[in-house]
């Protein structure tokens, strides 16, 4: 497990965004995206990452 992961959003050629807006469908969704690609989800502050290949899921709250 690692502490402190740093990420660069920039480095990602397409940036899907999710907002959550107290609707749990968005949040399960995410999770789904994660179990389905097989990754892990990374958490920096508010914002939940998924990277895979050069795309970069974020769940930010709205």
């Amino acid at each position: 497990m690692y502490d402190e992961v740093k990420i660069s959003a920039k480095n990602g050629i397409v940036h899907v965004k999710f907002l959550f807006e107290e609707d749990e469908s968005v949040i399960r969704g995410f999770l789904g995206l994660a179990e389905y690609f097989h990754t892990v989800i990374i958490k920096e502050k508010d914002r939940f990452f998924i990277p895979h290949g050069s795309m970069l899921y974020i769940l930010e709250s709205a």
